[in-house]
Protein backbone atom coordinates (compact mmCIF):
# COMPACT_ATOMS: atom_id res chain seq x y z
CA UNK A 1 0.00 0.00 0.00
CA UNK A 2 1.57 3.56 -0.90
CA UNK A 3 0.70 6.09 1.44
CA UNK A 4 -1.74 8.22 -1.26
CA UNK A 5 -4.28 5.83 -0.42
CA UNK A 6 -5.06 7.33 2.79
CA UNK A 7 -7.18 10.25 1.12
CA UNK A 8 -9.60 8.13 0.32
CA UNK A 9 -11.26 8.23 4.00
CA UNK A 10 -12.31 10.95 5.68
CA UNK A 11 -10.67 13.22 8.16
CA UNK A 12 -13.10 12.76 11.80
CA UNK A 13 -13.02 15.01 14.82
CA UNK A 14 -9.51 15.05 16.34
CA UNK A 15 -10.92 16.83 19.32
CA UNK A 16 -10.78 13.34 21.36
CA UNK A 17 -7.45 11.72 19.69
CA UNK A 18 -5.29 12.14 22.63
CA UNK A 19 -7.65 11.00 24.96
CA UNK A 20 -8.50 8.18 23.46
CA UNK A 21 -5.24 7.16 22.59
CA UNK A 22 -4.54 7.59 25.96
CA UNK A 23 -7.94 5.40 27.28
CA UNK A 24 -6.60 2.63 25.00
CA UNK A 25 -2.87 2.82 26.58
CA UNK A 26 -4.23 2.24 29.86
CA UNK A 27 -6.59 -0.87 29.23
CA UNK A 28 -3.38 -2.54 27.37
CA UNK A 29 -0.92 -1.90 30.08
CA UNK A 30 -3.54 -3.59 32.43
CA UNK A 31 -3.93 -6.37 29.80
CA UNK A 32 -0.92 -7.43 28.50
CA UNK A 33 1.08 -8.37 31.59
CA UNK A 34 -1.93 -10.85 31.82
CA UNK A 35 -1.52 -12.34 28.46
CA UNK A 36 2.14 -13.51 29.39
CA UNK A 37 0.77 -15.50 31.99
CA UNK A 38 -2.02 -17.12 29.66
CA UNK A 39 0.84 -18.05 27.36
CA UNK A 40 3.33 -19.26 29.96
CA UNK A 41 1.57 -19.84 33.31
CA UNK A 42 -0.16 -22.82 32.36
CA UNK A 43 2.31 -24.66 31.02
CA UNK A 44 4.42 -24.65 34.37
CA UNK A 45 1.27 -25.85 35.97
CA UNK A 46 1.39 -28.68 33.51
CA UNK A 47 5.06 -29.50 34.30
CA UNK A 48 4.71 -29.40 37.86
CA UNK A 49 1.65 -31.67 37.58
CA UNK A 50 3.86 -34.18 34.61
CA UNK A 51 6.51 -34.47 37.39
CA UNK A 52 4.48 -35.64 39.73
CA UNK A 53 3.05 -38.11 38.17
CA UNK A 54 6.28 -39.13 36.68
CA UNK A 55 8.33 -39.14 40.12
CA UNK A 56 5.26 -39.21 42.55
CA UNK A 57 6.76 -36.47 44.67
CA UNK A 58 3.99 -35.16 46.38
CA UNK A 59 5.25 -31.47 46.62
CA UNK A 60 5.11 -31.10 42.59
CA UNK A 61 1.24 -32.05 42.78
CA UNK A 62 1.16 -29.54 45.99
CA UNK A 63 2.99 -26.84 43.57
CA UNK A 64 0.70 -27.31 40.67
CA UNK A 65 -2.87 -27.11 42.89
CA UNK A 66 -1.36 -23.87 44.39
CA UNK A 67 -0.11 -22.45 41.28
CA UNK A 68 -3.68 -23.89 39.25
CA UNK A 69 -5.91 -21.46 41.87
CA UNK A 70 -3.72 -18.36 40.66
CA UNK A 71 -4.21 -19.25 37.39
CA UNK A 72 -7.84 -19.03 37.96
CA UNK A 73 -7.84 -15.67 39.13
CA UNK A 74 -5.70 -14.18 36.61
CA UNK A 75 -7.28 -15.62 33.90
CA UNK A 76 -10.66 -14.41 35.41
CA UNK A 77 -8.84 -10.74 35.82
CA UNK A 78 -8.11 -11.33 32.03
CA UNK A 79 -11.59 -11.77 31.11
CA UNK A 80 -12.37 -8.79 32.50
CA UNK A 81 -9.54 -6.26 30.96
CA UNK A 82 -9.57 -8.25 27.49
CA UNK A 83 -13.77 -7.49 27.38
CA UNK A 84 -13.29 -3.95 28.08
CA UNK A 85 -10.25 -3.82 24.94
CA UNK A 86 -12.61 -5.44 22.70
CA UNK A 87 -15.43 -2.74 23.54
CA UNK A 88 -12.72 -0.37 23.21
CA UNK A 89 -11.96 -0.90 19.64
CA UNK A 90 -14.99 0.03 18.55
CA UNK A 91 -16.05 2.88 20.27
CA UNK A 92 -13.01 4.86 20.07
CA UNK A 93 -12.07 3.60 16.55
CA UNK A 94 -15.40 2.99 14.52
CA UNK A 95 -13.61 4.02 11.41
CA UNK A 96 -11.09 0.97 11.73
CA UNK A 97 -13.45 -1.14 12.70
CA UNK A 98 -16.43 -0.02 9.55
CA UNK A 99 -13.26 0.20 7.12
CA UNK A 100 -11.42 -2.59 7.80
CA UNK A 101 -13.62 -5.51 10.18
CA UNK A 102 -14.08 -7.52 7.10
CA UNK A 103 -10.43 -8.76 6.79
CA UNK A 104 -9.17 -9.04 10.21
CA UNK A 105 -12.70 -9.93 12.42
CA UNK A 106 -11.73 -13.88 11.62
CA UNK A 107 -9.01 -13.38 14.03
CA UNK A 108 -11.11 -11.80 16.76
CA UNK A 109 -13.62 -14.08 16.02
CA UNK A 110 -11.31 -16.96 16.13
CA UNK A 111 -9.91 -15.63 19.54
CA UNK A 112 -13.48 -15.82 21.17
CA UNK A 113 -13.17 -19.74 20.26
CA UNK A 114 -9.73 -20.27 21.72
CA UNK A 115 -11.24 -17.80 25.01
CA UNK A 116 -14.39 -20.44 25.01
CA UNK A 117 -12.34 -23.63 25.04
CA UNK A 118 -9.55 -22.18 27.83
CA UNK A 119 -12.42 -21.43 30.23
CA UNK A 120 -14.15 -24.71 29.91
CA UNK A 121 -10.95 -26.73 30.63
CA UNK A 122 -9.72 -24.40 33.02
CA UNK A 123 -12.60 -24.72 35.15
CA UNK A 124 -12.71 -28.77 34.46
CA UNK A 125 -8.72 -28.49 35.51
CA UNK A 126 -9.12 -26.31 39.22
CA UNK A 127 -11.93 -27.95 40.29
CA UNK A 128 -11.17 -31.68 38.88
CA UNK A 129 -8.35 -32.37 41.36
CA UNK A 130 -10.01 -34.78 43.76
CA UNK A 131 -13.00 -35.71 40.75
CA UNK A 132 -10.85 -37.16 38.37
CA UNK A 133 -8.09 -39.52 37.52
CA UNK A 134 -4.28 -38.48 37.32
CA UNK A 135 -3.84 -38.96 33.90
CA UNK A 136 -7.13 -37.56 32.60
CA UNK A 137 -6.83 -34.57 35.08
CA UNK A 138 -3.54 -34.35 33.08
CA UNK A 139 -5.06 -34.12 29.98
CA UNK A 140 -7.74 -31.78 30.89
CA UNK A 141 -4.77 -29.31 31.50
CA UNK A 142 -3.53 -30.10 27.72
CA UNK A 143 -6.46 -27.72 26.26
CA UNK A 144 -5.94 -24.88 28.22
CA UNK A 145 -2.30 -24.43 27.35
CA UNK A 146 -3.04 -24.85 23.92
CA UNK A 147 -5.76 -22.25 24.00
CA UNK A 148 -3.77 -19.98 25.99
CA UNK A 149 -1.48 -19.69 22.97
CA UNK A 150 -4.37 -19.57 20.31
CA UNK A 151 -6.28 -16.96 21.44
CA UNK A 152 -2.34 -14.53 21.99
CA UNK A 153 -1.97 -16.25 18.32
CA UNK A 154 -5.32 -15.02 16.99
CA UNK A 155 -5.06 -11.21 18.24
CA UNK A 156 -1.29 -10.78 17.57
CA UNK A 157 -2.20 -11.91 13.73
CA UNK A 158 -4.44 -8.60 13.36
CA UNK A 159 -1.59 -6.35 15.08
CA UNK A 160 0.63 -7.70 12.50
CA UNK A 161 -1.41 -7.05 9.68
CA UNK A 162 -1.91 -3.59 11.07
CA UNK A 163 1.57 -3.43 10.57
CA UNK A 164 1.85 -4.77 7.37
CA UNK A 165 -1.77 -4.71 5.71
CA UNK A 166 -2.57 -6.65 2.45
CA UNK A 167 -5.70 -9.06 1.99
CA UNK A 168 -7.95 -6.75 0.19
CA UNK A 169 -8.63 -3.99 -1.94
CA UNK A 170 -9.59 -0.48 -1.30
CA UNK A 171 -13.02 1.19 -2.93
CA UNK A 172 -14.26 4.48 -1.27
CA UNK A 173 -12.47 4.14 1.88
CA UNK A 174 -13.68 0.60 2.31
CA UNK A 175 -12.00 -2.64 2.13
CA UNK A 176 -13.50 -4.91 0.05
CA UNK A 177 -12.80 -8.39 -1.83
CA UNK A 178 -11.25 -8.99 1.66
CA UNK A 179 -8.94 -12.60 2.03
CA UNK A 180 -8.86 -12.82 5.85
CA UNK A 181 -6.68 -15.96 6.16
CA UNK A 182 -4.26 -14.41 3.80
CA UNK A 183 -4.26 -11.08 5.11
CA UNK A 184 -3.83 -12.74 8.66
CA UNK A 185 -1.41 -15.26 8.35
CA UNK A 186 0.60 -14.58 5.29
CA UNK A 187 1.59 -10.95 6.05
CA UNK A 188 5.28 -10.36 6.78
CA UNK A 189 5.06 -8.93 10.03
CA UNK A 190 2.82 -12.07 11.64
CA UNK A 191 5.42 -14.65 12.35
CA UNK A 192 7.84 -12.62 14.36
CA UNK A 193 5.62 -10.22 16.37
CA UNK A 194 4.10 -13.88 17.47
CA UNK A 195 7.64 -15.31 18.14
CA UNK A 196 8.94 -12.39 20.23
CA UNK A 197 5.27 -12.54 22.19
CA UNK A 198 5.56 -15.81 22.92
CA UNK A 199 9.37 -15.79 23.96
CA UNK A 200 8.13 -12.71 26.47
CA UNK A 201 5.11 -14.52 27.70
CA UNK A 202 7.72 -16.94 29.32
CA UNK A 203 10.32 -14.05 30.71
CA UNK A 204 7.48 -12.08 32.24
CA UNK A 205 5.28 -14.72 33.89
CA UNK A 206 8.59 -16.75 34.98
CA UNK A 207 10.60 -13.94 36.43
CA UNK A 208 7.32 -12.65 38.04
CA UNK A 209 7.07 -16.06 39.40
CA UNK A 210 9.99 -16.53 40.75
CA UNK A 211 9.85 -13.21 43.06
CA UNK A 212 8.25 -14.18 45.84
CA UNK A 213 10.60 -17.08 46.05
CA UNK A 214 13.44 -15.08 45.63
CA UNK A 215 12.24 -12.65 48.42
CA UNK A 216 11.65 -15.44 50.84
CA UNK A 217 15.06 -16.19 50.24
CA UNK A 218 16.26 -13.48 51.36
CA UNK A 219 14.02 -13.41 54.44
CA UNK A 220 15.62 -16.53 55.48
CA UNK A 221 12.46 -18.74 54.09
CA UNK A 222 13.77 -21.05 51.72
CA UNK A 223 12.46 -24.72 52.40
CA UNK A 224 11.96 -26.94 49.65
CA UNK A 225 8.70 -25.71 48.43
CA UNK A 226 10.04 -22.18 47.50
CA UNK A 227 13.48 -23.59 46.14
CA UNK A 228 11.30 -25.87 43.79
CA UNK A 229 9.23 -23.20 42.74
CA UNK A 230 11.62 -20.58 42.07
CA UNK A 231 13.52 -22.99 39.94
CA UNK A 232 10.75 -23.97 37.60
CA UNK A 233 9.78 -20.29 37.14
CA UNK A 234 13.55 -19.05 36.60
CA UNK A 235 14.05 -21.93 34.17
CA UNK A 236 11.44 -21.15 32.05
CA UNK A 237 12.64 -16.98 32.18
CA UNK A 238 16.28 -18.01 32.07
CA UNK A 239 16.04 -19.94 28.74
CA UNK A 240 13.51 -17.89 27.15
CA UNK A 241 15.72 -14.31 27.87
CA UNK A 242 18.85 -15.16 25.82
CA UNK A 243 16.71 -16.31 22.53
CA UNK A 244 15.25 -13.24 22.69
CA UNK A 245 17.90 -11.22 21.41
CA UNK A 246 18.57 -13.53 18.36
CA UNK A 247 14.45 -13.04 17.90
CA UNK A 248 14.65 -9.35 18.37
CA UNK A 249 17.40 -9.35 15.64
CA UNK A 250 15.30 -10.96 13.41
CA UNK A 251 12.37 -8.16 14.10
CA UNK A 252 14.90 -5.13 14.05
CA UNK A 253 15.37 -6.98 10.40
CA UNK A 254 11.93 -7.29 9.43
CA UNK A 255 11.19 -3.59 10.77
CA UNK A 256 13.95 -2.69 8.46
CA UNK A 257 12.31 -3.80 5.13
CA UNK A 258 9.08 -3.24 5.48
CA UNK A 259 8.88 -0.06 7.72
CA UNK A 260 11.97 2.05 7.34
CA UNK A 261 10.82 5.08 9.03
CA UNK A 262 9.93 2.78 12.39
CA UNK A 263 13.52 2.09 12.03
CA UNK A 264 14.82 5.53 11.37
CA UNK A 265 12.86 6.55 14.68
CA UNK A 266 13.93 3.99 16.32
CA UNK A 267 17.78 5.11 15.91
CA UNK A 268 16.90 8.70 15.63
CA UNK A 269 18.54 8.68 11.94
CA UNK A 270 17.14 12.08 9.97
CA UNK A 271 18.76 11.22 7.17
CA UNK A 272 19.56 8.58 4.67
CA UNK A 273 22.88 7.18 5.41
CA UNK A 274 25.45 4.51 4.04
CA UNK A 275 27.05 3.00 6.73
CA UNK A 276 24.86 4.33 9.62
CA UNK A 277 25.94 5.09 12.88
CA UNK A 278 24.21 3.49 15.89
CA UNK A 279 23.62 5.70 18.96
CA UNK A 280 23.18 4.91 22.68
CA UNK A 281 21.34 6.98 24.81
CA UNK A 282 21.55 10.64 23.68
CA UNK A 283 18.06 13.00 22.37
CA UNK A 284 17.09 13.57 19.19
CA UNK A 285 16.51 17.27 18.11
CA UNK A 286 15.08 17.11 14.84
CA UNK A 287 17.98 16.31 12.60
CA UNK A 288 20.33 14.07 14.48
CA UNK A 289 21.28 12.35 17.83
CA UNK A 290 22.77 14.88 20.01
CA UNK A 291 24.83 13.49 23.48
CA UNK A 292 24.59 9.90 22.53
CA UNK A 293 27.35 7.64 22.57
CA UNK A 294 27.94 6.73 19.05
CA UNK A 295 29.08 3.42 17.53
CA UNK A 296 29.97 3.73 13.66
CA UNK A 297 28.06 1.45 10.65
CA UNK A 298 26.27 -0.64 13.65
CA UNK A 299 23.22 0.39 12.59
CA UNK A 300 23.46 -1.21 9.10
CA UNK A 301 25.11 -3.84 10.42
CA UNK A 302 22.52 -5.04 12.44
CA UNK A 303 19.80 -3.99 10.40
CA UNK A 304 21.14 -5.32 7.27
CA UNK A 305 24.41 -7.37 8.61
CA UNK A 306 26.35 -5.47 6.12
CA UNK A 307 28.17 -2.52 7.43
CA UNK A 308 28.07 -0.48 4.51
CA UNK A 309 24.32 -1.15 3.58
CA UNK A 310 22.20 2.47 3.55
CA UNK A 311 19.95 3.18 6.03
CA UNK A 312 16.48 5.13 4.72
CA UNK A 313 16.25 8.39 7.04
CA UNK A 314 13.27 10.23 8.34
CA UNK A 315 14.06 12.90 5.64
CA UNK A 316 12.55 9.79 3.27
CA UNK A 317 8.67 11.43 4.50
CA UNK A 318 6.56 14.13 4.73
CA UNK A 319 6.83 15.69 8.74
CA UNK A 320 3.57 14.52 9.56
CA UNK A 321 4.20 11.05 8.64
CA UNK A 322 7.54 11.03 11.42
CA UNK A 323 6.40 9.17 14.78
CA UNK A 324 7.19 11.11 18.11
CA UNK A 325 11.13 9.72 17.38
CA UNK A 326 12.40 10.44 21.08
CA UNK A 327 9.33 8.51 22.80
CA UNK A 328 9.87 5.55 20.21
CA UNK A 329 14.04 5.82 21.06
CA UNK A 330 13.36 5.69 24.81
CA UNK A 331 10.94 2.81 24.61
CA UNK A 332 13.35 0.76 22.26
CA UNK A 333 16.12 1.51 24.04
CA UNK A 334 14.60 0.82 27.59
CA UNK A 335 13.76 -2.69 25.73
CA UNK A 336 17.15 -3.66 24.64
CA UNK A 337 18.46 -2.30 27.81
CA UNK A 338 16.54 -4.68 30.00
CA UNK A 339 15.98 -7.30 27.56
CA UNK A 340 20.21 -7.95 27.66
CA UNK A 341 20.35 -7.68 31.81
CA UNK A 342 17.71 -10.18 32.16
CA UNK A 343 19.40 -12.67 29.39
CA UNK A 344 22.78 -11.90 31.36
CA UNK A 345 20.93 -12.70 34.92
CA UNK A 346 19.13 -15.80 32.93
CA UNK A 347 22.91 -16.58 31.79
CA UNK A 348 24.24 -16.99 35.35
CA UNK A 349 21.31 -18.83 36.64
CA UNK A 350 21.96 -21.80 33.88
CA UNK A 351 25.32 -21.55 34.47
CA UNK A 352 25.25 -22.39 38.55
CA UNK A 353 22.27 -24.45 37.72
CA UNK A 354 23.75 -26.87 34.62
CA UNK A 355 27.32 -26.39 35.95
CA UNK A 356 27.32 -26.94 39.56
CA UNK A 357 24.11 -28.74 40.12
CA UNK A 358 22.66 -26.09 42.75
CA UNK A 359 20.98 -22.75 42.90
CA UNK A 360 22.96 -19.51 43.02
CA UNK A 361 23.91 -18.96 46.77
CA UNK A 362 24.85 -15.12 46.55
CA UNK A 363 22.05 -13.14 47.86
CA UNK A 364 22.84 -10.48 45.50
CA UNK A 365 21.25 -12.50 42.75
CA UNK A 366 18.33 -12.53 44.57
CA UNK A 367 18.16 -9.20 44.64
CA UNK A 368 18.21 -9.10 40.95
CA UNK A 369 15.26 -11.82 40.49
CA UNK A 370 13.62 -9.50 42.77
CA UNK A 371 13.95 -6.32 40.45
CA UNK A 372 13.50 -8.82 37.42
CA UNK A 373 10.02 -9.22 37.79
CA UNK A 374 9.00 -5.33 38.01
CA UNK A 375 11.55 -4.70 34.76
CA UNK A 376 10.60 -7.58 32.70
CA UNK A 377 7.18 -6.24 33.03
CA UNK A 378 8.58 -2.59 32.16
CA UNK A 379 10.23 -4.29 28.57
CA UNK A 380 7.46 -5.92 27.67
CA UNK A 381 4.97 -2.30 27.67
CA UNK A 382 8.27 -0.55 26.34
CA UNK A 383 8.49 -3.05 23.44
CA UNK A 384 4.69 -2.55 22.61
CA UNK A 385 5.22 1.18 22.66
CA UNK A 386 7.95 0.45 20.12
CA UNK A 387 5.71 -1.47 17.76
CA UNK A 388 2.56 0.80 18.25
CA UNK A 389 4.25 4.36 18.62
CA UNK A 390 6.53 3.57 15.90
CA UNK A 391 3.61 2.73 13.50
CA UNK A 392 2.65 6.68 14.22
CA UNK A 393 0.41 8.09 12.50
CA UNK A 394 -0.85 5.34 11.07
CA UNK A 395 -3.66 2.52 12.48
CA UNK A 396 -3.27 0.63 9.33
CA UNK A 397 0.61 1.38 8.27
CA UNK A 398 0.66 3.39 5.05
CA UNK A 399 -3.58 3.38 4.19
CA UNK A 400 -5.39 4.63 7.50
CA UNK A 401 -4.02 7.51 9.91
CA UNK A 402 -5.09 6.93 13.66
CA UNK A 403 -7.15 10.70 13.55
CA UNK A 404 -9.22 8.77 10.59
CA UNK A 405 -10.34 6.20 13.11
CA UNK A 406 -10.91 8.19 16.07
CA UNK A 407 -14.29 8.62 17.25
CA UNK A 408 -15.86 12.20 17.39
CA UNK A 409 -18.08 11.05 20.17
CA UNK A 410 -18.18 12.89 23.51
CA UNK A 411 -17.78 11.59 27.41
CA UNK A 412 -14.09 9.90 26.66
CA UNK A 413 -13.08 11.98 30.15
CA UNK A 414 -15.80 10.25 31.62
CA UNK A 415 -15.04 6.98 30.62
CA UNK A 416 -11.24 7.02 31.08
CA UNK A 417 -11.87 7.90 34.71
CA UNK A 418 -13.99 5.02 35.46
CA UNK A 419 -11.84 2.66 33.77
CA UNK A 420 -9.11 3.96 36.47
CA UNK A 421 -11.63 3.38 39.47
CA UNK A 422 -12.18 -0.09 37.80
CA UNK A 423 -8.24 -1.38 36.86
CA UNK A 424 -7.81 -0.09 40.56
CA UNK A 425 -10.40 -1.93 42.02
CA UNK A 426 -9.10 -5.03 39.79
CA UNK A 427 -5.90 -4.70 41.73
CA UNK A 428 -6.82 -4.85 44.87
CA UNK A 429 -9.07 -7.66 44.11
CA UNK A 430 -5.81 -9.41 42.68
CA UNK A 431 -3.85 -8.61 45.64
CA UNK A 432 -6.19 -9.68 48.11
CA UNK A 433 -6.88 -12.96 46.29
CA UNK A 434 -2.83 -13.80 46.08
CA UNK A 435 -2.16 -12.56 49.73
CA UNK A 436 -5.16 -15.12 50.83
CA UNK A 437 -3.50 -17.77 48.79
CA UNK A 438 -0.62 -17.19 50.08
CA UNK A 439 -1.68 -17.42 53.58
CA UNK A 440 -3.21 -20.95 53.29
CA UNK A 441 -0.89 -23.93 54.84
CA UNK A 442 0.44 -26.03 52.32
CA UNK A 443 -0.89 -29.51 52.24
CA UNK A 444 2.14 -31.05 53.31
CA UNK A 445 5.36 -30.15 54.87
CA UNK A 446 8.61 -30.17 52.84
CA UNK A 447 11.86 -28.93 54.35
Amino acid sequence: MITAVAGAFAAADQEYLFEARQMQALSFIVHIPLVCFGIAFPAMVLFCEWRWLRTGDALYRTLARRWAKVMLALFAIGVVTGTILSFELGLLWPGFMASFGNVFGLGFTMEGFSFFIEAIFIAIYVYGWDRLRPRTHFLMGIPVVAAGITGSWFVISVNGWMNHPGGFALRDGRAVEARPWSALFANEFFWHEFVHMYFAGYIVAGFLIAVPYAWSFLRGRWSRYHRTALTVGLSAAAVAAPLQIVIGDWAAREIARHQPVKLAALEGLGKTTRGASEHLLGWYNGAEVVYGIEIPRLLSLLAFHDPDATVAGLNTVPVQDIPPVNVVRLAFQSMVGIGTLLALLGLVFLYVRLRHKRLPGSRWFYRAVVAAGPLSVVALLAGWVTTEVGRQPWIVYGVMRTGQAVTGASGIPIGYGTLIVVYLGLAGGVWWLLHRFSRVPLEEHHD
